[in-house]
């Protein structure tokens, strides 16, 4: 992976892709491709100035310019996507307009420009509302139940038979929920800046016993760069998370410490109910043998990953660039 463009390279986890490439000197370009929604001109501050970076300024929509910019690269990272699930309680189309399609532009742009190898940040969301139930990459059927879950499907799918069709390589990565630096969403990153506004009461959705995996966005990179370099068959997915599970409650009384509010002092207020909102999976649990197979290993828990990733934010508001 010499040439690499990283859709979506100016957000949270594109970011952080693009950092890691230019850590090594083996890399000899990196182009970041991003229309800035949610993606931060700070969060490339750090290597702006490497010669090897270059950064188009333009949305996935259009296709011309996204087959220009991977042109004479080896290799996509595709991370451009709706960033919040739970935009689409009220507006639906969101994640096909900011997902499915954007995919379907990334496949053919690809496909024209000849890259060979796209890898692809899917989602645990694929999987549905399995409860208790571990999912492995081979469960099925799959059923999803947002459409966040969907559109990720669908990518995959997409994804797949163009690597059947045009000898493309392709891995999907099933991430748990990823925090960390840079974050401009998420359960922790809503805590965090609620009780920097008002530390006296927070606003939990459902009834704070949601459980799921919060993995660090450098694990995830390692995970993907890791699969990425070994890939050979046309396409494969991997499951990236822990392998331990953090409640909303404990999230909430990590992010109270983070922002140095004493114990009892700030009051949790619960909406109710299992789900955060229609179409949240109160309970996510996700096997991981197959990516530990290829010896990835997770450097911090999804506690650590949680305090480190709040304890950023909380860095980043008293810069004055929370957000």
């Amino acid at each position: 992976m010499e040439r690499v463009c990283v859709v979506g390279g100016a957000g949270f986890i594109g970011s952080h892709f693009v950092a890691r490439l230019l850590g090594d000197e083996s890399t000899r370009r990196v182009t970041v491709f991003d229309n800035f929604s949610s993606g931060r001109e700070w969060h490339l501050a750090e290597v702006k100035d490497d010669p090897r970076l270059g950064v188009v300024r333009d949305d996935v929509g259009n296709l011309d310019a996204l087959t220009r910019a991977v042109d004479g690269h080896d290799t996509v990272i595709h991370l451009a996507s709706n960033p919040d699930i739970a935009a689409a309680v009220t507006n639906p189309a969101i994640d096909f307009d900011q997902g499915t399609r954007l995919t379907h532009h990334v496949a053919e742009a690809v496909r024209k420009a000849g890259v060979g190898r796209v890898l692809y940040a899917s989602g645990s969301g694929v999987y549905g509302d399995l409860g208790e139930i571990e999912a492995r990459e081979d469960h099925g059927p799959m059923v999803p139940t947002s459409t966040y879950g969907a559109s990720k499907l669908a990518g995959e799918a997409l994804l797949a038979s163009y690597a059947a069709m045009f000898d493309l390589t392709v891995r999907a990565f099933r991430f748990g929920n990823v925090v960390g630096s840079h974050q401009t969403h998420g359960v922790g990153y809503d805590f965090v800046r609620r009780l920097i506004a008002d530390p006296t009461r927070l606003r939990i959705l459902g009834d704070g016993r949601q459980s799921k995996s919060y993995i660090h966005v450098e694990d995830i990179v390692d995970a993907v760069l890791l699969a990425g370099s070994l890939a050979e068959t046309p396409f494969d997915a991997f499951n990236v998370a822990t392998g331990d599970y953090v409640t909303v409650t404990e999230i909430a009384e990590l992010a109270t410490q983070v922002v140095g509010i004493a114990a009892g002092e700030t009051v949790f207020e619960y909406t109710g109910g299992a789900r955060g909102w229609k179409g949240d999976v109160p309970i996510v649990r996700i096997n991981t043998d197959k990516i530990r197979g290829l010896g990835w290993v997770n450097r911090r828990s999804g506690v650590e990953a949680l305090r480190d990733s709040m304890t950023s934010m909380a860095d980043d508001e008293r810069a004055g660039r929370f957000g």
